[in-house]
């Protein structure tokens, strides 16, 4: 009987080892990769969106969406420039005391939140890959970006122009960068990435950076 108790425990020992070992894999597996957008003078890019997308036309793993927040402040959203998933909700509250009326007439997102102050009732869903452009009925001066992407991998950059993409699998990408002084119907930049463990990479555009 005690033999078999060890020979059970043993067995055991090696399962929980073997998982051990394959969520070791898995996360050697995953890659960090730091970007640095330039803009046409060779000037850091703050608030350049960048995402990378599997190159031959391959499915990007699917994540759940999270919802995302962009709010209204001293008649400003913010932020500035939103970059989420296919599918993400995004809630928008009025964080002023006057009301706000948050519209946008995109092709990727067309919505309208009439007049409203405080939080609504309910998010937007973005649900179609594209740039949508964000303004108030009110206020004019008032103006956002959301960047919609088919993919996990994406980010912002900082005050440095560098945005990290965690999380990519070892193999060939398709890096893309996209700003909003771009056209409304001009592609992203884009450019090929291969990834093999953590790196750094840099992409130029052809505009010149807005000052944070």
């Amino acid at each position: 009987m005690q033999n078999k108790n060890m020979r059970r425990r043993a067995g055991q020992l090696v399962k929980v080892m073997a998982c051990i070992w394959a969520a070791a894999i898995a996360c050697a597996a995953q890659a960090a990769v730091s970007v640095q957008v330039l803009d046409s003078a060779g000037q850091v890019v703050p608030n350049a969106v960048v995402y990378a997308e599997p190159a031959g036309g391959a499915a990007a793993p699917a994540k759940p969406p999270r919802q995302v927040e962009i709010e209204q402040k001293n008649k400003t959203f913010i932020p500035l420039v939103t970059v989420v998933q296919t599918g993400t909700p995004i809630l928008f509250p009025n964080h002023d005391n006057i009301r706000h009326h948050v519209y946008s007439f995109s092709p990727a997102k067309t919505f309208e939140l009439k007049l409203y102050s405080g939080v609504p009732g309910s998010p937007v869903v973005f649900d179609k890959a594209g740039t949508v452009v964000l303004g108030c009925n009110i206020h004019d001066e008032m103006v956002a970006y959301v960047q919609v992407v088919n993919t996990p991998y994406f980010g912002v950059t900082d005050r440095s122009g560098t945005v990290r993409l965690d999380g990519l699998g070892n193999g060939r990408y398709t890096l893309k960068a996209w700003y909003f002084t771009m056209g409304p119907n001009q592609a992203a930049v884009q450019q090929a990435l291969e990834v093999q463990g953590d790196g750094k990479a840099a992409i130029k555009l052809n505009v010149k950076a807005v000052p944070l």
